[in-house]
């Protein structure tokens, strides 16, 4: 696990930039953390850093916003709303599987109500430490098949 800190949303968008310029497609990312502690920000920077020019909002009402004209698609993902049983029925293995879209990379809010996971993804947790800065808590998880 890498521990980041990050003073501010600049920082928390410069980290999502980086990931952006250096992840593949078919990357997951799946992100937990407090209301407010910066998992949409990240996800802006990651779409910087991909080269999108439109402009993320926060999937929570449409659940999924496809952005397509960067170096590779940006699927950005938000379960906020729902709860682990309604999420099964969302197929979300499609995106990181590139079934019926163009892989890119899936970023995906409120990951813990997720069910079921990939075979590898980035987990980061975004939290406030005690002098509010916010701290990231990144680890990559490879499952290997039996």
């Amino acid at each position: 696990m890498t521990k980041i800190f990050l003073p501010d949303m600049e920082a928390t968008q410069q980290l999502g930039i980086t990931l952006g310029e250096t992840l593949n497609a078919g990357s997951v990312i799946l992100l937990e953390g407090d209301l407010g502690a910066g998992k949409t920000t990240l996800v802006q920077g990651i779409g910087k850093g991909l080269g999108i020019i439109e402009s993320i909002v926060s999937p929570t009402f449409t659940l999924i916003n496809e952005y397509t004209e960067g170096r590779f698609p940006l699927y950005h993902l938000d379960l906020y709303r729902l709860e682990s049983p309604e999420v099964t029925g969302l197929n979300l293995e499609s995106y990181w599987e590139g079934i019926e879209v163009t892989p890119g990379i899936v970023a995906i809010e409120w990951a813990e109500r997720m069910p079921y996971l990939p075979d590898s993804y980035l987990k980061i947790c975004l939290n406030y430490t005690e002098d509010v800065h916010r701290l990231a808590e990144i680890t990559a998880v490879k499952c290997q098949g039996i």
